[in-house]
Parts: C-alpha cells; structure tokens; sequence
C-alpha cells in the first residue's frame, strides 16, 4: 500500500485527479489531494481529502487568461496563495511515498523542489498547438531529473514528440476525464434531436457566454426548422434558477414550466426551445448530438465523444478569442468557430450559419460521423485511461 499526493492545477485537472483517486483507492492505496487553484469540489465528491486551505479565484487560476484577467488574479492574492501551496507541498514530503501531477508546469515544479518521486499526466500541454511541443522553461529540466518517474501525454502526437525531445519515454494512454462516460450506456430508445449548450463554469463570464448563446438563439426564433431541435443547457449550481429565470425573463422568453426530469426549467423563444438543467453536466454531453460550448473540458469530452462542436468566441477572461483558436488547434477540425467578422452581429450570423451546416453533415453525410469517431481517437483517445495509468505505475 501506498501513500500518495495528487497535485493539480485547475478545475479539468481536479476532475481527471479525482477519477484517478478512485482507482488508486480501488487499489488500497492511501490517496489525499492538493488542488492548486480551485476549491477542489471534484475530489470532495469521491470523498478524497484536501491538504490546506483552498480559495476560488474569479478567472479559475493559471492559464490562457486575458491580460485583465491575470492583474485581477495577481492583486487577488493569486501569488501569495501559490507560494503558501508551495511550502505546504514541500512541508509534507516525508508523508507520501510519492506525488502524481496533473496538469502544467506549476504541479510539476511543486513536486520537484519537494524533491519527491513524482509522476506525471501532462494534460496542460500538446504538440497540436504548434507541430512540435515548446515546454516552458525549465518544465524539461524538472521531467529530465531523477525524480520524475514516468510521463503521460495527452495524445499520440505528444507522447511521440516529447519521447523524442527527452530521450525518455512518454506514454499515451487515454485521458481520465473521459472515463466516466465509459459508464454510460447508448439509449435502446431513439431519443430526441437535441443540442447541448455548455455556457462554462466560471464567474464573472458564465453570464456574458449564457447571454452571447440565447442571442444566437434569439437570432433563429423564426426558424421552423428549429421547432422540432430542442436546446439543453448545462449549468453550474452556482448559477441559481432565480438568477435563470431573472435573465430569460429580462429578454423576454416565454417560460414554460418546470421539467420534472433533472428538476430543469422549460423555456421558449419563436420556435426556439430551451431546457435548463442542473448536475446533468455529463447525461446532457453524451446524448447530445453536437454541442455549442465556450467551456474548455466540456469541449474536450465533446471531441473525445465524436460530437461536433461549434464555439463562441467570448470575451474572457478565460474563453477568450486566443483560448477559443488555441483549442481548434488543440482538438481538430470538428471544432467548428466564426472568427473572421465584423461585429457582433456578423458573428452571430455566422454562427447560425455553422448550426445548420453541422445539422446538414450530420443528418446528410455518412461519412462525417466516421471521420468525427477518426479524430476523437487520435485527439482524446479512449476510455478506461485510469486503470491503465494506475497499472501501468505498477504499485505493490
């Protein structure tokens, strides 16, 4: 039996740490938690502990962050409070028998100066970016030293690339934050055409992306092809149904009544239907038949499901328009996107535009489907990236 320290940074990270977590406690090993930036909710609902305090910032921590978003983290104490997860990761050292790092080069440094054997799922990092992986200085010196165990990228061409770079193997095996939907079983029944919409989690910015995807909505109201394609959103229980009904209220839908399935709120627009729900994250992500998102792992599982996904450039500062290019690079072709408009109304046109596309391929093109299952292996990968990673590390 071991005993070991997850180190993540960030809310996608927390998500495939806490699938991680359950498979090494399947396994008998101690496991406990420290999330860098989040308050960690992922690991409290598989019931593994957190070490320290945690605190929420506004933009969601460290990553492809407007410029105001990062001076609105840094004087919100963002740097203080990593220095302190700093010396609390170096602090307890001797308790574990190693630390596993998921995400960038921050969990990977904090296992590093602990001087700790660690091992590490590098999800924050690609090749697809750019065709060749540039790892931020010094990440390679940290996986370079003795302490770094084993290595696992998030795709074919990553591991193959930093091999390559490191004269180390590096391993592709899947991607936890897929693994729960290996749980997930195709409905016998033909259920309806639906579109998921995925407004992200985060606040401040969680209400501008819900309000950019009802004016696409709004936009289309007179579109009888629409009358029969019903809209599901997945929200966060941060985002209240009082404050829901506020806004649609504000810009004048019609509610309709209270979904008893999923305990949703059922409203209407023109021939625009749109349905609310809570919790439904995941059941909402894979029966959808292709998703509108400005979310960032929503979009990945989406990807590694095969749906198409069409997103809305926003305005940050975490979904911004250089995270929204990053992603289509990071996850293919079938992430569908306006970028070059004139304004907003043009980019909502535009949008319009590539929901009827997509709709035409999928119900016209045989091909398209095939090609969508093509990519998501070769991007995402399959299912089952936990127990092969928790065997492949190989514990007594």
């Amino acid at each position: 039996m071991s005993r070991i320290l997850l180190l993540s940074n960030g809310h996608g990270e927390d998500l495939s740490g806490s699938f991680l977590a359950k498979y090494f406690v399947k396994k008998g090993h101690l496991v406990e938690a420290l999330p860098i930036v989040g308050d960690g909710e992922n690991y409290k609902k598989v019931n593994v502990s957190i070490i320290g305090k945690t605190k929420k910032f506004k933009t969601g921590g460290i990553g492809y962050n407007s410029f105001k978003g990062r001076l609105i983290e840094i004087f919100g104490g963002q740097i203080i409070y990593l220095l302190k997860k700093l010396y609390l990761s170096y602090k307890l050292r001797n308790k574990y028998d190693f630390y596993f790092v998921i995400g960038d080069i921050i969990p990977v440094f904090f296992a590093w100066f602990a001087k700790k054997d660690f091992y590490t799922y590098l999800v924050a990092y690609s090749s697809h970016y750019e065709g060749k992986l540039r790892l931020p200085w010094p990440c390679k010196f940290f996986l370079l030293s003795k302490y770094a165990k084993k290595i696992y990228a998030r795709d074919y061409l990553t591991a193959n690339d930093l091999s390559k770079q490191l004269s180390k193997r590096v391993s592709f095996l899947g991607n936890p934050f897929m693994d729960k939907f290996s749980f997930f079983e195709k409905s016998s029944k033909n259920l309806p055409f639906y579109i998921g919409l995925f407004p992200g989690s985060r606040f401040p910015e969680i209400i501008d992306n819900l309000q950019l995807i009802l004016e696409v909505l709004e936009t289309m109201y007179n579109l009888e092809y629409f009358q029969k394609i019903a809209f599901k959103f997945a929200i966060v229980n941060d985002l209240s149904i009082e404050k829901i009904r506020q806004i649609l209220t504000r810009r004048k839908w019609t509610y309709i009544d209270k979904v008893n399935e999923n305990n949703g709120l059922e409203f209407k627009f023109g021939f625009i239907t749109v349905i609310f729900n809570w919790n439904f994250f995941e059941e909402i992500l894979f029966n959808s038949k292709f998703v509108i998102s400005m979310a960032g792992t929503a979009t990945e599982q989406a990807i590694g499901l095969a749906k198409p996904v069409i997103q809305i450039e926003g305005k940050g500062p975490q979904f911004t328009k250089s995270f929204a290019e990053a992603q289509r690079r990071l996850l293919g072709r079938y992430v569908f996107c306006a970028t070059n408009y004139k304004n907003k109304r043009d980019q909502i046109n535009q949008t319009i535009n590539l929901i009827l596309k997509v709709n035409y391929l999928l119900k016209i093109d045989k091909n398209f489907l095939s090609t969508c299952i093509d990519n998501a292996n070769l991007r995402i990968g399959g299912n089952n990236a936990c127990i092969k990673i928790v065997n492949d590390i190989k514990l007594s």
